[in-house]
């Protein structure tokens, strides 16, 4: 990151502002990629979660680091819920194609049609049912690590996750039942039809992310950019108005500079007013902000600790 106040000046017990920044972020990148050659080492058959979001992008460039391009030892998975935005869908089939990556999409329309999924009413959100489509493809093909871009900062339920967390034959995660994590030694012994999630950028915040992607210049899709968009107002939350979340007939859309802290399925994510234009931009922001960004954000998340957990128990991300 760019440092705009004046530098503290080096000492004998203090060390330049920069240099402070960027060793953190050494530090981080280093525990990524030592965790992202560890499930290549210890997983017969693992792969990479990557829905074309800002978190799955850093943890591509790691891989991209950990491997070198057209070497990365598993292949990328996308669950689709059929409403994802066109602007990630198309970035994420770029980016794949850029490490010469193999790439796997699976649809939760497709688990729709086989009965697998159904829809409590045509408008509900596909979100929650992403889980269902994800059991479906760790089945399909006998998938032993899921390696997945949360944080611990997000939300609480996932703050109470280790790196690498162990799921039952069921896809379940318990977790009164996790395993220590101590002197980052990792238990990685699993049965038949188990298998583990495991999340290498646990230990990032939200500002982490942006620093790393200033340093790295990592392209991202668009909509994380200050742009302009119409919304409306609806209980503090920033709704896009689109043909799959439209306006209500007592709703009035706002022309608003607007960008997306996260991106998901249109029907539960919205964006939050800003300016922000850059990277160094948005990581000036966000240290003024007061709210997770999945908190801000996410239509689905305006729920309890415990209704997430049971989300992440049944499957979810």
């Amino acid at each position: 990151m760019t440092e705009t106040a004046t530098p503290i000046r080096p000492t004998s017990q203090s060390a330049p502002a920069h240099t402070l920044s960027q060793s953190h972020l050494d530090g981080l990148e280093s525990e990524t990629i030592f965790i992202l050659r560890e499930v290549a080492a210890s997983f017969e058959k693992p792969a990479l979660l990557f829905s074309g979001g800002k978190d799955s992008l850093v943890m591509l460039r790691c891989a991209e680091k950990a491997f070198g391009v057209g070497r990365i030892p598993y292949p990328l998975l996308m669950i689709d819920t059929g409403h994802n935005f066109e602007e990630v869908t198309r970035f994420r089939d770029y980016r794949a194609e850029q490490l010469k990556a193999q790439l796997i999409v699976r649809s939760v329309e497709d688990s729709m049609k086989r009965g697998t999924v159904r829809l409590s009413r045509p408008d509900e959100s596909r979100n929650v049912h992403q889980s269902v489509t994800l059991l479906e493809a760790i089945e399909e093909f006998k998938f032993d690590a899921l390696i997945g871009g949360a944080r611990r900062d997000e939300e609480k339920a996932r703050a109470k996750e280790r790196i690498f967390s162990h799921r039952d034959s069921f896809g379940t995660w318990q977790p009164k039942s996790q395993r220590p994590e101590l002197w980052t030694l990792f238990n990685t012994k699993i049965h038949p039809g188990e298998h583990f999630r495991v999340f290498p950028i646990s230990n990032w915040t939200e500002m982490d992310v942006w620093q790393y992607i200033e340093r790295e210049h990592i392209e991202l899709p668009e909509l994380y950019y200050s742009h302009k968009r119409e919304v409306v107002d609806r209980k503090g939350l920033l709704v896009p108005v689109t043909p799959l979340t439209p306006a209500k007939s007592s709703e009035t859309p706002q022309l608003m500079d607007v960008r997306f802290r996260t991106v998901g399925d249109i029907t539960c994510t919205c964006p939050v007013a800003s300016l922000a234009k850059t990277p160094n931009d948005i990581v000036l922001e966000t240290l003024t902000a007061t709210l997770s960004e999945r908190g801000a954000t996410r239509m689905d998340d305006q729920t309890s600790e415990a209704s997430m957990e049971k989300r992440k128990r049944d499957g979810y991300f």
